[in-house]
Formats: structure tokens, sequence, C-alpha cells
């Protein structure tokens, strides 16, 4: 796409109803597949339930690997990973829920990882406002997907087609409707 926007009001995600994890994404009136959480969907986010939040959340930042992608186009904020970039999912931590600086003391995701899933990555904006509540969940992400659609860890997963041809359409004040 040779501009971005118009921008996305929202994208809404759902489960297919096939396996607790397999879902699908519609915007803008197309539908692509996803994968879930492998405890599928719920109201009561806890740490470590494996379970996509369900909800309306903002949109909040990109996260790019440099070294494998392009500078992707979007009308999000956008910012590089680096190899010492963490996210803190450690409920006794005071940086719950939020980018922290490798070595970190408390248990977290490394954001540089071996495979690609996090080579563009959106921060979702659950448990995050005004500030995280803990253990109601950390490192809610839209990200790129495993071949065949695995479950992931409680994220939403694209592959990178379509991630990618969202990306110039999702803006400041797109959001992520998952029900």
């Amino acid at each position: 796409m040779a501009m971005i926007g118009p921008f996305f009001k929202r994208l809404r995600v759902r489960s297919r109803g096939l396996e607790p994890h397999s879902g699908l994404l519609t915007a803008g009136g197309v539908t692509m597949p996803c994968a879930l959480g492998r405890g599928g969907l719920t109201h009561r986010k806890r740490e470590g339930d494996g379970a996509t939040p369900i909800g309306d959340f903002a949109l909040r930042q990109l996260y790019f690997r440099p070294d494998r992608r392009f500078i992707p186009r979007t009308g999000l904020k956008t910012a590089p990973i680096s190899p010492d970039l963490g996210w803190c999912d450690d409920a006794a931590s005071r940086h719950y829920n939020r980018p922290v600086r490798l070595a970190f003391a408390g248990s977290h995701e490394k954001m540089w990882r071996d495979d690609s899933l996090y080579d563009l990555v959106i921060v979702i904006g659950h448990n995050d406002d005004p500030a995280p509540i803990s253990p109601l969940g950390s490192a809610i992400f839209l990200h790129l997907a495993r071949p065949g659609f695995t479950p992931t860890e409680g994220c939403v997963a694209l592959r990178y087609a379509d991630l990618t041809r969202l990306l110039p359409r999702i803006g400041p004040a797109t959001r992520i409707v998952i029900d």
C-alpha cells in the first residue's frame, strides 16, 4: 500500500469453535485465521492460564526486529526490538506487564526470540491502564503465528502476510475487540 490509512476502527477476534485456540480476525470486511491462547477465550484472565482475554482493547505500540524485517508502515508508534528487551511477567514485580531491560532478575519474556514470532509484535492494551494489576495477565500481544496456528500463551497470532497487510491501516484509535 502506498499510503497508510484510512485506519480501521476495530479489529474483531472471535473463536472459530473448532478448538479453543482456533480463531478468526475480521478487519474491514476481510476475515483471516488466527491463533488464540491454548486456554481459549476468558473473561477472567490470570497470569499463566494460557487464555486470551475477552474485551475491547487499545493497540499500544508495534515492536519489530530490525535485523529480520523492514521498518513497518503503520499509524502506531513503533520501536525496534533489541537483544536486551524483555517484558515482565513476574506477578510479584513492580515492573509487572511492562517492558524491561535484560538482564532482569524477575520472570520475563525475551522479545528478541530465535523463532520469528516476535519479529512484528503489537502490544494489546490489556491490564495496563491506568496501571497493571497483578496477577490479571501480562504480555498480551498481536504477533506472528507458528505454522499450523498452534496455540499461543494468551496472545492473538496472525500469518506474516496478514499482519503486514493490516499494519498500514492500524492507527492510534484502532481497537481490538476479542469476543
